[in-house]
């Protein structure tokens, strides 16, 4: 029944556990494969302070990881607006807590206990939303984000299997309510997986098509890789895509320019679709577009997509911090802050012997003491500062084939 942990075993594991049925069964089941393994663990259970029940739920998994002999925290999410979709920020705000925990506690991974019901599911739900290949390929199973790695060992097993398991050990496990309100999406789509089962479109086969999807969308990111090596070239952290461009399928031009723009803004999801495709087919006429805290600018048949001057303009740091989320400035750090150089361009005489347009510079990492100017390695005014590329996904090309 339990999925091995990829290639490289963690040996400090952590697991997220709710109190459901899914992750109870993780927690077990890791237990046992901890032991064989020499594997250390802790468990942490995220309390969205939605229920009042949740407390005491969270309590039963703590004492329940006190019996098999490994710590147990509770995570509370305390900063909900209460204005949006409550599913999708509690869903956030749960990877950032047990990221914050994960890097307290010096995790190699954190587990987690979708099942093939879930990628069932989620399948469904993308399909309505009219999903491509990207969104319908199958949930990851073992993926890093800014330096936490997540794994889902349970991905090939069903949720009812789950709870065989736990009723044969006697474990104890809770159900949520909110999984039998259809107000959620995915409480829907498991009830049409029900409705649509006698058709064939169970569980396994949708799972099974996603897993087919993966393949595809594996195929499209190489071809994606071999045309941004042919085509594209950086600089100074501007991505260039060449007149060639137009040779390529639109499936492959769409995922070359979202990937460009999803780099430079350092951003983890693609622009809407339409958005994306309304603004491409703009620049290729000649105009200037924006789109995704970029700017896109044509020229001579090229297009370079850069930073969006708006949307940094606010951003700031420390001389030794990641600024924008992909520049990291080196130097005196004695009463300096890091902002965007902006309209001080003006007072950088030689910016125009870097080559670089005036609308990357501005958006470009500079130097302050206050409002006095005192650095921008980019444009020429490099003084005792230099500032390197430093994106969270690395390389513009290789960072094409991961997902």
């Amino acid at each position: 029944m339990f999925c091995a942990f990829g290639s490289e075993k963690p040996t400090r594991l952590g697991i997220a556990v709710s109190g459901g049925g899914d992750s109870m069964a993780l927690l077990h089941l890791t237990h046992a494969w901890a032991k064989a393994n020499n594997v250390s663990l802790s468990a942490a259970t995220v309390d969205h302070g939605l229920r009042p029940e949740a407390a005491d739920e969270a309590q039963m998994v703590a004492e329940i990881c006190a019996g098999l002999g490994f710590s147990h925290d509770i995570l509370h999410w305390e900063d909900w607006d209460r204005r949006g979709n409550l599913q999708n920020a509690a869903r956030r705000a749960r990877y950032a807590l047990l990221t914050s925990w994960a890097r307290e506690n010096q995790l190699d991974a954190v587990a987690l206990g979708h099942t093939k019901d879930d990628q069932a599911e989620t399948f469904l739900m993308r399909l309505a939303r009219g999903s491509g290949v990207d969104g319908l390929a199958a949930m990851r199973r073992d993926w890093q984000v800014e330096g936490t790695r997540w794994l889902r060992p349970l991905m090939g097993v069903c949720r009812q299997e789950l709870r065989e398991y736990l009723t044969a050990k006697s474990a104890r496990w809770v159900e949520d309510p909110s999984n039998d309100d259809e107000r959620f999406d995915r409480v829907k789509a498991r009830r049409a997986l029900e409705a649509l089962a006698p058709l064939g479109l169970n569980t396994g086969r949708l799972a099974g098509t996603a897993e087919k999807m993966t393949l595809a969308r594996e195929a499209l990111q190489q071809y994606t890789f071999e045309a941004a090596h042919e085509l594209c070239e950086t600089q100074s952290g501007d991505v260039l895509i060449a007149s060639g461009m137009k040779k390529l399928p639109q499936e492959t031009l769409h995922r070359l320019f979202a990937h460009a723009l999803m780099w430079i803004a350092s951003a983890p999801y693609r622009p809407r679709y339409d958005a994306l495709v309304e603004t491409l087919g703009a620049v290729r006429s000649g105009e200037r577009r924006s789109l995704h805290g970029c700017l896109i600018l044509p020229k001579d048949e090229k297009i370079r997509i850069t930073r969006e001057y708006q949307s940094v303009k606010d951003e700031m740091c420390a001389s030794g911090q990641v600024w924008d989320n992909r520049w990291r400035i080196t130097g005196p750090t004695d009463g300096i802050q890091v902002r965007a150089l902006g309209e001080a361009l003006c007072e950088v005489p030689d910016w125009r012997e870097t080559g670089l347009p005036r609308m990357s510079l501005m958006a470009s990492p500079a130097i302050w003491r206050g409002e006095v100017l005192v650095g921008a390695p980019l444009a020429g005014l490099a003084s005792d500062w230099s500032a390197e590329i430093a994106p969270p996904k690395g390389d513009f090309f290789a960072s094409i084939l991961l997902h």
